[in-house]
């Protein structure tokens, strides 16, 4: 493995934050995951959360925007400075994925990743399984959200 993928072992990177709006948090989960606490502010209010607040699945794909975006941002900055980017290949999934605490309208949430390891794949000479694990944290920097994952990558 190139000694320049091992400087970023263990290393948090940092992929954005974002701001739930409560207009935002009603239209994803009218259509995802309509719970009342995350479709109606006043029944929100007599909820276990005592707020509207997002669903965990929205939450989780803002992550996932994000990381995409860093993916193009890392490609596009690798081919600027003259060299050939890693070939970012699919996710065999995630795993041991925790809601911690709730999401709520207003909030605003930093979202991470940490590639963990990586190991060669004897099947797809050339490609490489990277194992990582994410996290978002609201403007507190109270944990909100944890998962671990994989992703295929093909380095230059």
């Amino acid at each position: 493995m190139s000694r320049e993928i091992d400087k970023f072992i263990g290393v948090e990177r940092d992929l954005g934050t974002y701001t739930f709006s409560a207009e935002e948090i009603v239209a994803f989960a009218k259509k995802y995951d309509p719970q009342r606490f995350h479709v109606d502010a006043d029944a929100a209010k007599n909820s276990n959360f005592g707020s509207l607040c997002a669903s965990g699945w929205h939450t989780t794909a803002v992550w996932m925007r994000l990381n995409v975006e860093d993916m193009k941002t890392q490609v596009q900055s690798a081919i600027q400075r003259g060299e050939q980017p890693p070939q970012f290949g699919p996710s065999p999934g995630f795993e041991n994925l925790k809601w911690l605490k709730p999401v709520y309208a207003g909030d605003t949430i930093r979202f991470t990743r940490t590639l963990n390891g990586m190991r060669a794949l004897q099947s797809r000479p050339g490609w490489w399984m990277m194992q990582m694990s994410s996290a978002a944290y609201n403007q507190k920097g109270d944990k909100v959200l944890e998962f671990d994952s994989a992703a295929l990558i093909a380095l230059p």
